[in-house]
């Protein structure tokens, strides 16, 4: 994955592609941070694990743009979420979703709400490797406990 990106940023060079070539930066940078703070080569699971991060970062802040009405800084948000995520596993579908967060209630049992967090610990196992998002996946563990 690392190799895809590094050869993305090249090709953005050199077709001049300088918004493309920003967000690959701040991406290769994101990641050169994360490999220092593990100390080893980061595998592929830790490379999503990053532009997912990076990705909500974007998504949090488009929130907030839109809030203030802030339209041409939304845009350019979006269109940095549209690269990082051909890095990433396509998204699982809310069906897909319901499918485990089913299955994984199943097979803890929680007898309250209270015990969310064992289902959250499972359900982060489960989908680590896939690419859900976790916000969904946590309010519908909330409604179906509730």
């Amino acid at each position: 994955m690392l190799e895809k990106i590094n050869n993305d940023l090249k090709v953005a060079m050199k077709e001049h592609d300088t918004f493309k070539l920003s967000v690959l930066r701040m991406l290769k940078s994101a990641l050169q941070l994360e490999q220092i703070s593990k100390k080893h080569e980061l595998d592929d699971n830790e490379i999503s694990s990053v532009i997912k991060k990076q990705v909500k970062l974007r998504k949090d802040s488009i929130a907030e743009y839109e809030k203030y009405n802030k339209i041409d800084n939304v845009k350019e948000l979006e269109k940095e979420i549209e690269i990082l995520s051909t890095y990433l596993p396509k998204e699982m579908s809310y069906e897909e979703i319901v499918k485990v967060v089913d299955e994984v209630i199943t097979e803890v049992k929680p007898e309250s709400i209270k015990e969310m967090g064992k289902v959250m610990k499972r359900l982060n196992e489960e989908l680590a490797s896939k690419n859900a998002d976790m916000s969904l996946v946590s309010s519908l563990v909330k409604e179906k406990l509730s």
